[in-house]
């Protein structure tokens, strides 16, 4: 196939592309969310990479949600949520399709702070009962911080998780946010030791 359509176009040298198009790993593909699977790993993202073992995630205290999700077959068919100081929203009909109609969901945001996905932005929702438990115990967490030393607000957590045998479904794992640290809304986090690098979950 011939290329003579790009000739005399007036594109930068060919020698400059290679670092120009490496720019683009550094661009920001925006909030990623960010779950935990069946068998208890931490994972995000549409390719279901692995969070790194070890890392850090700051959790923006500012950021804790609820409201109603609905799915069908896998794919969202519908959400709405609100900040949790707000009454939860008022919902009409399930969308046609939906499961289990509309699912009351928690959920908040954070971002990483340590290890190769340092930077990255995540949300974490969950319909769980398990999943909300967590979250509510850990935001009771986030309060008394707040009564304490409300100049550091943000919990500074790693992801892990715990397990029990249920009658029928076996071993079910629930959502672990381990605090860490605490830090300001602008200070820096503590970073550990890079751990191995994590490997893709099989779908």
């Amino acid at each position: 196939m011939s290329l003579a359509i790009f000739k005399n176009a007036g594109l930068p040298a060919v020698s400059s592309l290679s670092t120009t198009l490496r720019l683009l790993q550094k661009e920001s593909l925006g909030v990623v969310y960010l779950k935990m699977d069946k068998s208890g790993h931490w994972i995000f993202g549409v390719d279901r990479d692995e969070v790194e073992a070890g890392s850090l995630w700051a959790v923006n205290p500012f950021s804790f949600v609820h409201g109603y999700v609905a799915w069908g077959l896998g794919a969202l068919l519908g959400e709405k949520t609100v900040a949790i100081t707000e009454a939860k929203p008022e919902m009409g009909a399930a969308p046609n399709g939906a499961e289990k109609g509309w699912e009351y969901q928690m959920g908040m945001s954070l971002k990483c702070t340590s290890g190769v996905d340092k930077d990255l932005d995540a949300r974490f929702m969950t319909t769980s009962l398990g999943g909300k438990r967590a979250l509510q115990e850990f935001a009771a967490e986030v309060a008394n911080q707040i009564d304490k030393d409300p100049s550091k607000p943000v919990p500074i957590v790693l992801l892990k998780n715990s397990d029990y045998m249920h009658k029928l479904y076996s071993r079910l794992y629930n959502p672990v946010f381990e605090i860490k640290n605490w830090t300001s809304m602008e200070g820096e986090a503590e970073v550990v030791l890079p751990a191995p690098k994590r490997r893709r979950m099989a779908v």
